[in-house]
């Protein structure tokens, strides 16, 4: 792990413990906050209304979630997962605080927006972990590679291991393309 890293990954993960430690001691006042934003979860999946009923259960979860997933993050272990779970806490969090803000003055409004700013920041930081691999190569590149090597050693097969090794090739880096996202 670079010194980078090693800086980094705590800086980044101590936001959320501290967020994530003052939503469990204070489930209960951010149950009221949640409420807007759950209810709009529950209209986009209904089956969803047996969790998000519970606004005070959901803000524990969320807590906890944030904690669990900041000190992986700040030790460096399956730091991507939990950089995608800080990610999704993140935006809820996002999503809550803005709903929930003050907006009707002018300093309520510039602070409004100071912490959707400073979330988006937080998020922006996570989803840059979250494809972090760590100098190692990740699943696509793993994924062509093999392929190439099998095409190479394929060069002495007939015309019909030729062809289906063309398809599963085609196959690979199509779905190599997808997780990269190019």
């Amino acid at each position: 792990m670079t010194l980078v890293r090693v800086i980094a990954r705590p800086m980044i993960a101590s936001s959320f413990v501290f967020s994530g430690v003052d939503r469990l001691r204070a489930a209960g006042a951010t149950a009221p906050q949640l409420k807007p934003v759950l209810a709009g979860v529950t209209k986009v999946v209904p089956s969803a209304a047996a969790i998000t009923g519970n606004e005070k259960l959901v803000g524990q979860v969320l807590g906890a979630t944030q904690v669990g997933a900041a000190l992986l993050l700040g030790i460096g272990r399956f730091s991507r997962v939990a950089a995608l779970l800080l990610t999704v806490t993140a935006t809820v969090n996002a999503l809550v605080d803005y709903r929930s803000a003050d907006s009707a003055t002018k300093e309520g409004k510039k602070a409004r927006r100071t912490q959707l700013l400073k979330n988006l920041s937080l998020i922006g930081a996570v989803l840059l972990a979250a494809v972090d691999t760590n100098g190692r190569p990740g699943l696509a590149w793993r994924a062509e590679h093999l392929a190439m090597d099998a095409k190479k050693n394929a060069t002495g097969l007939g015309k019909d291991a030729r062809k289906q090794l063309k398809k599963a090739d085609k196959a690979v880096r199509k779905t190599a393309a997808d997780v990269v996202g190019s």
